[in-house]
C-alpha cells in the first residue's frame, strides 16, 4: 500500500534534524506521530549523509511505530536514496515483521544499494532470517548479486541459527545446501559443533561439486586444526578440477607447510592446466612459508 509522497526543503529538512539531534543527546525517544514520521522518512531522502543519519537513527530509536512506514518507503518511495534509508532504519528498529518487506526489497529492487542495505537488515535477525534468505538461493529469477547477498547474510548470521542453518545444509537443495555448509564455519570452530562437523565432512564427498567445493572452501578457515589439512590432501585426488583447486588453496590459506610433498606428488599426475597453476602457487607459497619458520 502506497502513501502521498511528501519531500522537505533543505532548510525544514535542517530544522526536523536539528530537533532530533537535541532530543537524542538528552537520551530522550523522539516524539513521533504520524505526520512527524512521514516528515522524518522523507528526510531519508536528504543528500546530505549526516543529516541523512540523524534520521536514520531517529526512525530507529522511535522503534516499532516506524515500522509500517519504513516497509512501504522500502518498497515504494520513487527516491532510491529513500529506499536505501528505509533499509538502514529498520535494521535498527529490529522488528522482524519486516523481514518480508526486506525480501522483497532484495529480491525485487533494482538498486544494488537497496539489495546490499536490506540483506544486511536480514541478517541481524538471525534465525528467524534463515528461512528468508533462502528464498532468494531458491528463487530462479535471483542474480548472482542477491544469492551472493543472501549467502552473506547466512554467514552472518552463522552460530546464532545453528539449528536452522543444520537442516539447511541437509537440504536436496544443491544450492541451498552449498551456501548452508559455508556458513557453518563459526558453529564449528566457536561452540566445537560436532553435528555440524559431521554434516561438513559429509559434505566433502557429495555427489555435487558445488557442495563438495564449498566443504573444502570451509576447511580451509580452520586453523590448527590437522584433521582438516588430512581432508584438504585427500581431496586433492577429488574427479572435479575445481574441487582440487580449492584443496590446494585452502592447504595454502592453512599454512599447511607439512603439505609440499603431497602437493608436488600430486603435481606429477594432475592434467589440468588451472590446478597445475594453482598447485605451483600452493607449492611456492608454502616453501615461502617454511623458510619464514626456519629463520624465526
Amino acid at each position: 500500500m502506497t502513501t502521498k509522497e511528501i519531500s522537505l526543503q533543505e532548510d525544514e529538512a535542517t530544522k526536523l534534524a536539528s530537533e532530533l539531534k537535541s532530543e537524542l543527546q538528552k537520551g530522550n525517544v523522539p516524539k513521533a506521530n504520524k505526520q512527524r514520521i512521514q516528515l522524518i522518512i522523507a528526510g531519508l531522502g536528504d543528500k546530505r549523509g549526516l543529516i541523512r543519519r540523524t534520521f536514520v537513527e531517529s526512525l530507529g530509536v522511535i522503534g516499532k511505530s516506524t515500522v509500517p512506514a519504513l516497509r512501504n518507503a522500502l518498497l515504494h518511495h520513487s527516491n532510491v536514496i529513500v529506499r536505501r534509508s528505509a533499509a538502514k532504519a529498520l535494521k535498527l528498529t529490529a522488528d522482524p515483521s519486516a523481514l518480508p518487506d526486506l525480501l522483497q526489497a532484495l529480491i525485487t529492487d533494482e538498486d544494488p544499494v537497496v539489495q546490499g542495505s536490506s540483506a544486511g537488515a536480514m541478517a541481524i535477525f538471525g534465525e528467524k532470517a534463515v528461512e528468508h534468505l533462502l528464498k532468494v538461493l531458491i528463487n530462479p529469477s535471483s542474480t548472482a548479486m542477491q544469492c551472493g547477498l543472501a549467502t552473506w547474510g547466512l554467514s552472518f548470521i552463522g552460530a546464532e541459527a545453528p539449528y536452522a542453518l543444520r537442516k539447511a545444509a541437509q537440504s536436496h537443495n544443491v544450492i541451498v545446501k552449498a551456501a548452508a555448509i559455508a556458513a557453518l564455519g563459526e558453529q564449528i570452530q566457536a561452540f566445537n559443533d560436532e553435528k555440524a562437523k559431521q554434516i561438513v565432512l559429509n559434505a566433502l564427498y557429495d555427489p555435487s561439486i558445488e557442495v563438495r567445493s564449498e566443504a573444502t572452501i570451509l576447511l580451509g578457515k580452520f586453523q590448527g586444526e590437522n584433521w582438516a589439512k588430512s581432508l584438504l590432501i585427500d581431496k586433492l585426488m577429488d574427479t572435479s578440477s575445481y574441487v582440487r583447486k580449492n584443496a590446494a588453496l585452502s592447504l595454502m590459506t592453512l599454512k599447511a607447510v607439512d603439505s609440499i610433498n603431497d602437493l608436488k606428488k600430486i603435481l606429477i599426475i594432475e592434467e589440468d592446466i588451472d590446478v597445475i597453476n594453482i598447485l605451483h602457487l600452493a607449492i611456492n607459497q608454502l616453501a615461502k612459508e617454511k623458510q619464514c619458520k626456519a629463520i624465526d
